[in-house]
């Protein structure tokens, strides 16, 4: 540690968690953590983030109505900078990954010894990613399953234009590529698109790159088929 006392807010609605845990912060040794603020209603979290000038976030998951990967969104598009520590109750694995996608750093779950969550913070805070480990198999495990169902439901065809969007291409080029008229060219972005459930090109980029396809797909050859 360098001596930097980090900023936090907690966004939670169950008091007595929040209580306890700013409690816990605010006594670590060294005076790390100064917890800044609490709020108990997603709608206010990223304004307290901005107002705090927060570096850290931690957030339930399941607040009710929105529910909080509406707060960790917004907080990410409004203070970029903040650092978000998810915490969840239940060991939904389809919500934590959601949570990842909207931007937090790290999580864990909500059963964590509170002890437990000061070490995390300090990683996030210095720039690391936290995952709970029983979370991060479950991941990978997904993201293998993910791989093989992509794999086995494209033709070349589609694994060598999903290739070619994820380089970057314009659609006047990739028809060239693909022996295919313009207008052919954009039907088959969007028809590749929905089916591997990208809503963008850069979404279908991010994916490839997420799955490690890249690599399978520069070496598809390029038999592209007049239509």
């Amino acid at each position: 540690m360098t001596g930097k006392k980090y900023v936090v807010i907690i966004v939670d609605d169950h008091a007595l968690f929040a209580q306890g845990l700013a409690l816990l912060l605010a006594n670590r040794p060294g005076g790390c953590f100064e917890v800044a603020g609490h709020t108990t209603h997603v709608e206010e979290a990223a304004s307290l983030a901005a107002a705090c000038h927060a570096d850290l976030a931690i957030v339930d998951l399941t607040m009710p109505p929105l529910g909080g990967l509406v707060a960790i969104r917004q907080i990410k598009k409004r203070c970029p900078q903040t650092k978000v520590l998810a915490l969840s109750g239940s060991d939904d694995i389809e919500l934590a990954d959601r949570a990842l996608r909207e931007g937090a750093d790290g999580y864990l779950p909500k059963t964590s010894d509170p002890d437990a969550l000061v070490a995390p913070l300090q990683a996030l805070a210095s720039g690391l990613h936290v995952l709970d480990r029983p979370l991060l198999d479950a991941l990978l495990a997904g993201s293998r399953r993910t791989r093989s169902e992509l794999l086995d439901k494209l033709t070349s065809q589609e694994l060598r234009l999903w290739l070619f969007l994820a380089s970057g291409m314009e659609t006047a080029e990739i028809a060239q590529r693909m022996l295919v008229s313009e207008r052919t060219g954009k039907r088959m972005v969007a028809s590749l698109l929905h089916k591997i459930g990208a809503a963008n090109r850069i979404e279908a980029a991010g994916m490839a790159g997420r799955l490690g396809l890249l690599d399978d797909l520069a070496l598809q050859p390029e038999n592209g088929q007049a239509h």
